[in-house]
């Protein structure tokens, strides 16, 4: 029989943060409280700042590893940022963040080329339709046919069927979805995991989002209500293909929850992972002590922390070996 799922409250104290994480709360909080909130900008705004580098997260570095390619979708060809380890283990489906409004598949190479390369493991990161110009359903119909182009080429394409997806934000809520749709439009159950980190599962909004107020950590209550808005556009925010905390959630791969303590979305990642186990999957629950949301884009020791237990959750869901272990 397993263990029960025991998260220690000492993890919760402001007392745990430790002194660097604290001191990059206090510039982050900073910085931001100089700017106006996001949702003072029109979208595409922030997508133009953020891709010349100006925004919090610096400049956008592009690594020469990667390949860019595109997949058939259901509204045209969907574009994919692809790196291939030399022999591959398995296959990792990233699916980026930003509120289901921001981000692209080739923001983020870095840390996708580090999962490569630490995890033996390719990456294909998913360029999906943004909200508002393509709200709800269209990012998780292309996510959908990504996963529906993995399942039937992963073999050929990277000579291994081992398949695992994740992502952050509004990404580990579309790898939810994605893998509730694969089993139940599609039958398949070949996901052996699922990187879930400080996700946005339930768009009617927890009690600590609804609670978090105007404090600007990334997030605050107005900019999660602004993402959803755009993204939901009148829809059912209990739907579980929109709010996955609500669906049925039996038969799916075992998953690893990352979250911070200091991000709004810290509820919405207990949650689900106490419901994922309840449905009678293995589930793993990460909590880091002052961590904010998307922490673990910052040069931080924290952040140090949560990637390398990703990358051995991965390594472990995968069956791969680093070199020398």
């Amino acid at each position: 029989m397993s263990q029960p799922s025991v998260i220690d409250s000492k993890l919760f104290d402001p007392a745990a943060i430790d002194p660097e994480t604290a001191d990059f709360i206090e510039r982050i909080e900073k910085e931001l409280s100089a700017m106006p909130p996001l949702y003072k900008f029109e979208p595409q705004a922030i997508r133009d700042a953020r891709a010349a580098g100006y925004s919090i997260f610096g400049a956008i570095k592009h690594l020469d590893e990667a390949q860019d390619r595109r997949v058939p979708g259901p509204a045209g060809d969907i574009p994919i940022r692809v790196f291939i380890p030399e022999k591959a283990a398995g296959v990792y489906m990233h699916i980026h963040g930003g509120g289901f409004m921001l981000g692209t598949a080739d923001q983020h190479d870095e840390l996708l080329f580090e999962i490569c390369r630490a995890c033996q493991t390719a990456v294909v990161s998913v360029g999906y339709r943004l909200a508002p110009e393509n709200p709800y359903p269209a990012g998780p119909d292309d996510c959908e046919a990504v996963a529906v182009w993995l399942a039937e080429n992963s073999s050929a394409e990277f000579g291994t069927d081992r398949l695992i997806i994740g992502g952050e934000s509004a990404g580990a809520n579309l790898s939810a979805v994605t893998l509730l749709r694969m089993r139940d439009r599609h039958g398949f159950r070949g996901f052996c995991g699922a990187v879930l980190t400080y996700g946005a599962y339930d768009m009617s909004m927890t009690p600590g989002v609804r609670r978090w107020g105007e404090r600007y950590l990334i997030l605050n209550t107005k900019i999660i209500e602004w993402f959803h808005e755009n993204y939901v556009q009148g829809g059912n925010v209990f739907d579980p293909d929109i709010s996955p905390f609500y669906a049925d959630l039996s038969g799916l791969p075992p998953a690893f929850f990352t979250i911070g303590t200091m991000d709004p979305l810290m509820e919405d990642s207990l949650f689900m992972h106490m419901r994922w186990l309840a449905a009678g999957n293995p589930s793993e629950l990460a909590v880091y002590p002052g961590g904010i949301h998307t922490f673990n884009f910052f040069p931080i020791e924290l952040a140090h922390k949560a990637n390398t237990r990703i990358n051995e959750f991965i390594i472990s869901a995968v069956g791969s070996r680093v070199q020398g272990s």
